[in-house]
């Protein structure tokens, strides 16, 4: 796998935030391994200094950090290098994050557990034409679940306000919010 070569452009500079440091340690090495050449941060408040100050090619943004929101990094990013070609991670896949990331900057959006080939074909993917159809599509119940989500992000979390909105109990939607999201 290291042998393989990767046309990454003229400027190979990659960023990883992400404040998993066992994760991003092994992912900073796999990606050197692919030609990047990699910096590391662990905060919002680092990747945003390296975002303004040596503004990457590349990023890989955890979308949730100890100190914040991932989505702060990508758009300052985003303002300093509009070419980057930015990619979210994140360990709580949601489509609402996933439309977020997209209309702020994000080039795709990876729900964690990815490995390196998963961020390089993420990173280096051209958008030219539609993805393929999903091999396991959502069911009607994770599909209900993120309308669910996505009405109570839209009410700043406001659960009476997305109860009122969805015509149904508040209690109902906190049972429903308090679970896991379904498969």
């Amino acid at each position: 796998m290291s042998n393989e070569t990767f046309d990454l452009g003229p400027d190979p500079s990659l960023l990883l935030v992400d404040d998993d440091e066992a994760f991003v340690k092994r992912l900073a090495k796999a990606m050197e391994k692919r030609g990047f050449v990699v910096e590391t941060a662990e905060t919002v408040a680092q990747g945003k200094a390296i975002a303004s100050s040596r503004p990457p090619a590349y990023a890989v943004v955890d979308l949730r950090l100890e100190d914040g929101n991932g989505l702060d990094v990508v758009e300052e990013l985003r303002e300093r290098r509009p070419d980057a070609r930015i990619v979210v991670l994140t360990g709580y896949g949601a489509i609402t994050t996933a439309v977020a990331a997209v209309k702020i900057g994000a080039t795709d959006y990876l729900a964690k557990p990815a490995d390196a080939t998963d961020v390089t074909n993420a990173l280096l993917a051209r958008q030219d034409g539609l993805p393929p159809p999903p091999d396991n599509p959502m069911s009607a119940d994770r599909v209900r679940w993120e309308h669910i989500q996505r009405v109570y992000e839209l009410c700043d979390r406001n659960v009476s306000e997305t109860a009122r909105r969805l015509s149904m109990h508040r209690r109902t939607l906190q049972r429903i919010l308090a679970k896991r999201s379904p498969r």
